[in-house]
C-alpha cells in the first residue's frame, strides 16, 4: 500500500513511518521543518520526503496518516476531506499492526522515551526480537523503532491527542497488557483544561487493560492514586509501597527481603533512577529477574537529546536535555549539578512546548532552576520579565557569547530543535 504520512518529522510519526516500511508498504511523507534526530533517522529509511503542505506537492497515495499537529484549512487535508480521500490518524494506524502483539505501554508527563527504550534493551538483551515505538534516538538501539518478530511490543504511549479528527489520547488506541506510569503532572495546556482533564485520560486506558495485565507504578505520587482510585481492575505493582521499596541514596531496590544495587547503572539523576526502576519491575511481568535487567542496563547509554554530552570546547562542557516542564527542568539541573558540584553552570532554557509559552506553570519555572549559577531564557511570547530574558534567537545567543567563557558547564533545554542553539554557540568556543 502507498501510504503519505502527513507531520512526519514528529518523534511518533518518524517511528510509524520506519514500522510501515517494515510492514512492506510504500512510504512517503511531508512537514514543514525537518531537524535531528529525526531527520536523520528518516533520511536513513530513505523514504521520500516533501517540505510543506502545499496541494501541489501531495503525492497520490492508497491512505492519508495526518498528524496531530495539522488542521482544519491545512491545504493537503481540505483536499483529503473534499475528495473522500482514505485517511486514519497515527495511533489508529498503529493499532491496526499491534491487534496481535503483546503491548507494553510506557506512560507518564516525565520519563517516557527513556524508560521505553531501556525495557526495550532489556529485552532485546533478553535476546528477544521485540517490537517497538519510541519517540526518540537511542544511543545502543537501532532506529526508533522496528516491527519485531516477538509477540512483545514496547510503545512510548503518549497522552497528547490523536488527531484534529481525534481528540483522545493517543495510549488509548495501544490497548496494553502492561502499562508503566512513571508520574501524572499538568501539562499539554493547549488541549487540556486543568490536571482533572488528563486524569481522565489515564483513566480511560486503565478501563481497557485487561484484568490479568499489569500497572507499575509509583506508589507515593498522589496523582496516580487519584487515577487508581477512580477504578482499577488490574494486576498493581506499586513501586514504593511497603513491599516494593526504591531508595536514590543508596541506589538500590528493596523488593521483600531482597535488595537489588543500581549504583553500577551508568545513567545520572533521581530521574533516571526511577526510569530504571519502572524499566526493571515492568521487565519482570515478562519472566525477567531483576539481576538480569540490572546487568543489561549496565551497557544501556541513554538516549539523545537527554542529558546528552555534546562535548568539551574551550574548557566548557556542553549538555544537550528535552526537558520542557519544571519537574523535568529541576531533575535534569539536579542532575548536572550532582556531577558537578564545584563547577560554575549556565542553564539556557527555550520556553518550547505550548504550556511552557503560555505562561500555564506561573512561578513554578522559576522554582526549577535554582541548581545553576545563570539562567538565560529564550522566551519569544516574553512569557518572562527577567533582564536575562530574550524573545529574539540572534540576541539570545549574542548575550550567551558574552559570558559563556565564565562558566564550566552549559546545560540546554528545549523541545524544540537543539542544534539552533548549541551550534551556533559551539562554533563560538571552537
Amino acid at each position: 500500500m502507498k501510504i503519505h504520512i502527513l507531520g512526519i518529522c514528529g518523534t511518533f510519526m518518524g517511528g510509524l513511518a520506519q514500522i510501515l516500511k517494515d510492514s512492506g508498504h510504500d512510504v512517503s511523507g511531508s512537514d514543514m521543518q525537518f531537524y535531528p534526530p529525526m531527520s536523520e533517522h528518516l533520511d536513513a529509511l530513505k523514504i521520500d520526503l516533501i517540505k510543506g503542505y502545499a496541494l501541489d506537492d501531495l503525492p497520490e497515495a492508497d491512505l492519508y496518516v495526518i498528524g496531530n499537529a495539522l488542521s482544519r484549512g491545512n491545504e493537503s487535508v481540505e483536499h483529503i476531506l473534499n475528495n473522500r480521500l482514505p485517511f486514519k490518524s497515527g495511533p489508529e494506524m498503529l493499532s491496526e499492526i499491534l491487534r496481535n502483539r503483546k503491548v507494553f505501554a510506557v506512560s507518564g508527563t516525565h520519563g517516557k522515551t527513556t524508560t521505553s527504550y531501556m525495557l526495550t534493551h532489556i529485552l532485546q538483551s533478553s535476546g528477544r526480537d521485540i517490537g517497538y515505538l519510541v519517540g526518540g534516538i537511542s544511543n545502543d538501539i537501532d532506529g526508533s523503532a522496528s516491527l519485531g518478530t516477538d509477540e512483545i511490543f514496547v510503545i512510548e504511549a503518549d497522552e497528547y491527542d490523536s488527531a484534529f479528527f481525534d481528540k483522545r489520547s493517543k495510549f488509548i488506541h495501544y490497548s496494553p497488557d502492561t502499562l508503566v506510569i512513571n508520574n501524572i503532572e499538568f501539562d499539554h495546556a493547549d488541549i487540556f483544561n486543568n490536571l482533572d482533564d488528563i486524569k481522565k485520560q489515564f483513566h480511560h486506558l486503565l478501563k481497557i487493560i485487561p484484568s490479568n495485565g499489569n500497572i507499575v507504578c509509583f506508589y507515593d505520587d498522589r496523582n496516580v492514586l487519584d487515577v487508581l482510585d477512580m477504578g482499577c481492575w488490574s494486576n498493581v505493582i506499586k513501586i514504593n509501597d511497603k513491599n516494593l521499596k526504591i531508595n536514590f541514596s543508596s541506589k538500590e531496590i528493596k523488593i521483600d527481603e531482597d535488595i537489588f544495587l543500581l549504583n553500577s547503572l551508568p545513567l545520572i539523576g533521581e530521574h533516571n533512577f526511577k526510569n530504571y526502576v519502572s524499566a526493571i519491575m515492568a521487565a519482570t511481568t515478562c519472566g525477567i529477574s531483576a539481576n538480569d535487567s540490572i546487568e543489561a542496563l549496565e551497557s544501556f547509554n541513554g538516549v539523545r537529546r537527554r542529558l546528552e554530552y555534546k562535548g568539551e570546547h574551550s574548557g566548557v562542557k556542553i549538555y544537550d536535555d528535552f526537558a520542557h516542564h519544571p519537574t523535568a527542568i529541576t531533575y535534569a539541573s539536579e542532575a548536572i549539578r550532582n556531577e558537578f558540584k564545584e563547577n560554575k553552570i549556565l542553564g539556557i532554557i527555550e520556553l518550547g512546548s505550548n504550556t511552557m509559552s503560555s505562561g500555564s506553570h506561573g512561578n513554578a519555572i522559576f522554582d526549577s532552576v535554582t541548581a545553576f549559577d545563570k539562567v538565560i531564557w529564550l522566551d519569544h511570547n516574553k512569557v518572562i520579565k527577567d533582564d536575562e530574558s530574550f524573545n529574539h534567537h540572534d540576541e539570545c545567543i549574542g548575550n550567551i557569547k558574552s559570558i559563556i567563557k565564565d562558566y564550566d558547564v552549559v546545560l540546554l533545554m528545549t523541545n524544540k530543535d537543539s542544534s539552533k542553539l548549541y551550534e551556533p554557540i559551539i562554533d563560538f568556543l571552537s
